[in-house]
């Protein structure tokens, strides 16, 4: 009786054992069930997929609750980059994916490439949620009292970006090739970096307009005692206005009202009110047209150029006429999709393309013609001059996969004459449709990705 009871004891131990594991296993099975039912590239603007960590979640090398996922930065190395002074530390969200459990998770690398993987976004598309937040990188920064003379106080300490350093992904230096050591430069924008705080002008160069980008400046222009701050430099201070030395410019829009003005001080000496202008210049060597073309009010441009200062006299005013300016932006389409014989995984789809997509440039001379009058139509002739400015066929940046597992990428033909056509009716201010067909080629991208301030 004994020997059965502990044999039956041994037999009740065994089946409660494998009961056990077979509840393990149900469990294992249950949790080894979610999977990737979409993967896509995100098509919006880049900028406005720039994130921080909330430092909720893990960063994992797929959807965390895949199988196979692998953490690349736990949750407490998330928490010191959501509290991280250094723009550095943001993250460019450029693929969503979701889950048969209806669980979102976001691609995302950091602005400096560091970290990269997937973090739980929450149980919608249209939102940034979970382990991530929108977040503004740059802030509005008032601007400077001056806006022009300035010269580089050393290029190669503090040279121009497209965008304030690692405030966007992949923000890179502007070539200054062209460029003079005793080339001036203008102000038209300020910003400043939300975590770090450091102050960015946006400066062009007055004697190559190509040459433009974000430059660090310190603590900024104060005064006309300011010598260097940052990355700008003054070589000479200008004197205090008089009535011998200055003439004051106001701004006046279609109705004659005034929207802005500013002050032009020679550097000449012994001039007296009434005396004319005439071909004396500033601090900045610039002359009076000069210096009023460069010192337009924001959101206006001159209604004649260039402006005549034939009677402009010391003492005086002179008056500008100014119409309210406008620049149009571009948004990228594809109209049609091209993937040949291939079988590709998560092809390319039609509707919105994003810069991310493709190494996407405009000439000069195009990018200018983006500009004019608000509300006014742009016209044949500059929609000729934009169309011109692309490349009739580039291609893009991102690799794709065919089937059996081979990188690919699309280049991206673009057709000028249906550019034309769609946009004959648009007027500046209006955003602008590019069409473009993309074509599957074998092999893995060689350019990489730009954003570009005209995309829209």
């Amino acid at each position: 009786m004994q020997k059965s009871l502990k044999n039956s004891l041994y037999l009740g131990l065994a089946v409660l054992s494998l009961g056990a594991a077979t509840v393990v296993s149900t469990t294992a099975d249950a949790a080894s069930k979610a999977k990737v039912t979409s993967d896509v590239t995100l098509k919006t603007d880049a900028t406005t997929r720039n994130v921080e960590a909330t430092g909720k979640n893990a960063l994992y090398s797929k959807p965390g609750t895949v199988k196979g996922a692998k953490r690349v930065a736990s949750k407490t190395t998330m928490k010191k980059l959501a509290n991280s002074k250094k723009s550095a530390d943001y993250f460019r969200a450029y693929r969503v994916a979701k889950t048969n459990k209806g669980l979102v998770y976001y691609k995302v690398v950091t602005m400096d490439g560091k970290y990269r993987g997937y973090i739980y976004g929450g149980k919608d598309t249209s939102t940034f949620a979970g382990g991530i937040k929108s977040v503004d990188t740059t802030t509005k920064a008032a601007m400077p009292t001056r806006t022009t003379g300035f010269h580089l106080t050393n290029a190669k300490k503090n040279g121009l970006w497209n965008a304030p350093k690692n405030t966007q992904y992949k923000a890179k230096s502007v070539s200054l090739y062209g460029a003079s050591s005793t080339d001036t430069f203008t102000v038209s924008a300020a910003q400043t970096k939300t975590r770090e705080g450091s102050l960015y002008y946006y400066v062009t160069d007055d004697q190559n307009k190509d040459i433009a980008g974000w430059i660090y400046v310190g603590q900024g222009y104060k005064d006309a005692s300011s010598k260097t701050f940052g990355g700008l430099t003054l070589n000479l201070a200008e004197a205090a206005a008089t009535n011998d030395n200055s003439v004051k410019v106001v701004y006046r829009d279609a109705n004659k009202a005034t929207v802005g003005s500013a002050t032009f001080i020679t550097s000449a000496a012994k001039t007296k009110a009434g005396d004319p202008v005439g071909s004396n210049v500033n601090a900045a060597k610039s002359d009076l047209a000069t210096f009023t073309a460069n010192s337009l009010p924001s959101g206006y441009k001159l209604k004649t150029s260039p402006v005549s200062t034939t009677n402009a006299t010391f003492g005086n005013t002179l008056y500008v006429d100014v119409t309210a300016a406008a620049t149009s932006k571009i948004s990228l389409n594809v109209e049609r999709v091209d993937n040949g014989s291939y079988s590709i995984t998560s092809p390319l789809t039609t509707g919105a393309m994003s810069s991310s997509e493709a190494s996407v440039t405009l000439k000069a001379d195009a990018i200018a013609a983006l500009s004019g009058t608000k509300g006014q139509t742009i016209g044949n002739t500059n929609l000729t001059k934009i169309a011109n400015g692309f490349a009739t066929s580039f291609e893009g940046t991102k690799t794709y996969y065919a089937a059996n597992g081979d990188a690919m990428h699309y280049k991206f033909i673009f057709t000028p004459a249906n550019f034309e056509g769609d946009n004959r009716l648009a007027s500046y201010g209006d955003t602008l449709k590019a069409s473009f067909t993309a074509q599957i080629v074998p092999g893995a991208p060689t350019s990489t990705s730009s954003d570009s301030s005209w995309i829209a």
